[in-house]
């Protein structure tokens, strides 16, 4: 049975698409959150899932303790350094289209520069900040206000992130 480690900070909506989308498929997952008490570790107990709240400087100790399939970062706001990610294959999903808009509120930097397309990357993880190998991009028109370009943002990730963990899983890389 394969096994992965979400790490969430806050809300947790990715989280659960994800979890939703793996656990009838026989996939054990676990939540690791920065956050005691964050959105995330409520939406994990809902759906039966373990989570374990981990202060950042303690990540590399839990992670010696656990073996994991695949690393899953899913609005998890820090950066992990070569210590950590020694420890597997780590994915992240984005906002933007990468090397667009990397970091923090990515949706309002590209609305605010009046771009007419944004979208989802889902990328490896490295220690640059949003710079791994993209696995796939979708982007969608911007709409007319920036809540509705940060709802259909977030649909798309919705969508988009549950198929391709689940096929890293399956050991297929998905199409660019």
């Amino acid at each position: 049975m394969k096994k992965i480690l979400i790490f969430a900070s806050g809300n947790g909506s990715n989280f659960q698409a994800i979890a939703e989308h793996l656990l009838p498929k026989g996939i054990e997952i676990e939540l690791l959150t920065d956050k005691e008490g964050c959105y995330a570790c409520e939406r994990a107990e809902k759906l039966g899932v373990k989570s374990h709240f981990v202060p950042f400087k303690q990540t590399e100790e839990f992670l010696k303790t656990a073996k994991y399939d695949l690393y899953v970062l899913a609005g998890y706001m820090r950066i992990l350094p070569a210590s950590v990610l020694q420890y597997g294959t780590f994915v992240n999903i984005h906002p933007s289209l990468l090397p667009k808009y990397k970091g923090m509120d990515a949706i309002k930097q590209a609305f605010d520069a009046g771009e007419t397309e944004c979208g989802v990357s889902v990328h490896y993880v490295t220690e640059e900040v949003d710079a791994g190998k993209i696995i796939e991009q979708r982007s969608i028109k911007v709409r007319p206000t920036l809540e509705e370009t940060e709802s259909e943002v977030h649909k798309l990730e919705h969508e988009m992130y549950p198929h391709i963990v689940g096929q890293l899983l399956g050991g297929k890389t998905p199409a660019l």
